[in-house]
């Protein structure tokens, strides 16, 4: 079975109980809120990649403020002529706040809106799972970066 794995880096931005997220489509064509941030480039530092991929989706210049943690999954998906690829993925959460530039959509890219949205309406929204993740390392810091499965 062919491996892959994918680094990518995401921040929690918060403004006045608003988190800002950025809506894309799912496989089947569903719209779905996710985290603005994306996948590395070869090279790229991921601290540089979460600050390039805020601009790309939202239209903000961001300063990191800080390390919240790690997110790792790992599934198997479809690859190329239907096999099976045994996919990790890596996911870097940092916290950061607006320093500049004005919130627009993105164009031609993998998101089609970005928006803030309240805290607390976050729950209700159709979204990744990612965003809660992201929430529960902001809320909770653990000092290890890393969310201790729930019970239950």
């Amino acid at each position: 079975m062919r491996r892959t794995l994918r680094v990518a880096a995401y921040a929690v931005v918060v403004r006045d109980g608003q988190l800002l997220l950025a809506r894309s489509r799912d496989e089947n064509g569903v719209a779905e809120w996710v985290l603005p941030g994306g996948g590395m480039e070869h090279g790229e530092d991921p601290y540089d990649t979460v600050r390039r991929e805020l601009e790309e989706e939202t239209g903000y210049l961001v300063e990191v403020t800080g390390f919240l943690g790690v997110d790792s999954s790992r599934h198997t998906l479809t690859g190329r002529f239907r096999r099976p690829v045994d996919h990790h993925a890596l996911r870097l959460i940092y916290e950061a706040r607006v320093a500049g530039g004005e919130l627009r959509h993105e164009i031609g890219g993998s998101t089609e809106l970005a928006a803030w949205q309240p805290l607390d309406a976050v729950p209700g929204l159709v979204r990744i799972d990612l965003i809660d993740t992201a929430l529960r390392l902001w809320r909770e810091r653990p000092a290890e970066g890393h969310l201790k499965a729930a019970l239950g």
